[in-house]
């Protein structure tokens, strides 16, 4: 009976699997840019833009309710509560680099960053 499988495929196996893994690793910390600002949208209407260096908590009031809560911390943008049956926008990971966004579909509301400083890497290849 023939061995399907061998030492070599092995190598082979773990060289490819570790290339993949540097590669995603180089693309996650350097690939994407920080960011500047966070744009709140409520029903497709804009809602304000806060800054993501100073530390504050703010609250989105829709129909003179306060619908959402997001604490913006350390130059991430999370958000901490939410009166929507499924709550998971509070359960996303809390965001800071550009084009990151958090959605509440129940009560409308876009979380995204935009803005910020060049990447250190032009392209990966």
């Amino acid at each position: 009976m023939e061995k399907r499988f061998g030492k070599k495929d092995g190598i082979f196996l773990g060289t490819v699997a570790l290339v993949l893994l540097l590669g995603c690793a180089l693309f996650w910390f350097l690939g994407g840019k920080k960011g500047a600002v966070v744009n709140i949208t409520v029903n497709g209407a804009f809602y304000g833009t806060y800054s993501l260096d100073k530390n504050q908590t703010v609250e989105i009031v829709i129909d003179e309710t306060v619908t959402n809560v997001l604490s913006i911390q350390d130059g991430t943008a999370d958000m901490i509560t939410a009166d929507c049956p499924d709550l998971l926008c509070v359960h996303q990971k809390a965001i800071s680099r550009e084009h990151e966004n958090i959605v509440c579909l129940p009560n409308r509301v876009v979380v995204e960053i935009v803005g910020g400083e060049e990447s250190k890497l032009d392209s990966i290849t």
